[in-house]
């Protein structure tokens, strides 16, 4: 298991290496911006002053080392906007997106899973097809359009639920949540299940096929024929081995809703990391951009390493291929 594990760190240590320098390129070969930070009408004197202060002026491969430098030391740099500590700026927005992407995952895991054992456990019932026929507009309907359609129903029409924005917030462990009250719930709901809906469409279908391979499976109509109940042989065997695309999928999806939580953060004015790479990007705010991408690569490097270690532990078999 060790040699597995130093294995998997050093893969995700290249990883992560190799976007960097990815994402760095990318984000400084966009636009130069020396031109929204200052007046056009500013003197030359002036702009070349703050390409020499921000070293805009050395090779691109030496900003580069510099940068990776200060972010070994902790820092990302200033924010050529907000003026603030780039590390600040995206930690204050983080549990925002954390929790939203934790109860968004939470929903489409609640119900995606149980939803797909029973259509898989009844595939031709008519329980069944709906749930499959749910699962399609998972994947189907844009996510803008179902939030906006959820703010008019539940917001507007109805007043449920507020149209947006946080709600208050309670510190625990050094963040600011705002699940910890019903009124924190009453403004996180919409937003989170307008994440969910393409995760819990996948989800759905995932295991709804991943059931109806196994009931088929001789280890079934075995553990049948020894006379353990539906609930065990569901329980113990079915899910069991579906665990392991299971696991796959969650993992993936965690990394992509913490990363790309731009479009329901933006529509339902979530305070959260998203909100902050478009308002970055409108502006060219390089150090806030490039310190998002290299920390959405890093979550997600991380992430993979976490699943890769359930797989040991669902799958010896995995650990065995890794270690020969």
């Amino acid at each position: 298991m060790i040699g597995f594990l130093i294995q998997r760190v050093l893969q995700a240590l290249m990883v992560v290496i190799a976007m960097s320098i990815i994402v760095f390129l990318g984000v400084y070969a966009i636009g130069n911006p020396i031109d929204v930070m200052i007046d056009p009408a500013s003197d030359q004197a002036l702009r070349e002053a703050l390409i020499r202060r921000y070293g805009f002026d050395r090779p691109l491969f030496e900003q580069y080392f510099i940068f990776m430098n200060n972010m070994l030391h902790g820092d990302l740099g200033e924010s050529f906007i907000y003026r603030l500590p780039v590390l600040n700026l995206i930690l204050s927005r983080l549990p925002a997106t954390l929790e939203l992407a934790l109860t968004a995952m939470l929903i489409a895991t609640l119900l995606g899973i149980p939803l797909g054992l029973w259509a898989g456990y009844k595939p031709e019932s008519m329980s069944a097809k709906a749930i499959m026929g749910f699962s399609v507009l998972g994947f189907s309907v844009p996510s803008f359009w179902v939030g906006l359609l959820l703010i008019m129903v539940f917001a507007v029409e109805l007043g449920w639920l507020p149209s947006g924005g946080r709600g208050p917030t309670t510190e625990v462990f050094g963040m600011n949540l705002s699940i910890t009250s019903l009124e924190g719930w009453s403004y996180i709901i919409l937003p989170a299940f307008n994440l969910a809906l393409f995760k819990l469409g996948l989800l759905i279908r995932l295991t709804r096929a991943g059931t109806v391979e196994v009931m088929s499976s001789d280890y079934v109509r075995f553990a049948r024929a020894q006379g353990l109940s539906e609930g065990k042989v569901v329980g113990l065997h079915v899910l069991k081995n579906i665990s392991i695309p299971i696991v796959t999928v969650f993992g993936l999806e965690l990394g992509s809703t913490l990363a790309f939580a731009v479009v329901t953060e933006t529509v339902f004015n979530w305070p959260g990391m998203g909100k902050l790479i478009i308002d970055s990007i409108t502006v060219l705010d390089r150090p806030v951009m490039v310190a998002y991408l290299i920390l959405v690569v890093f979550l997600f490097v991380m992430i993979n390493l976490v699943v890769d270690l359930i797989y040991g532990q669902l799958d010896p078999r995995i650990r065995v291929k890794a270690a020969s």
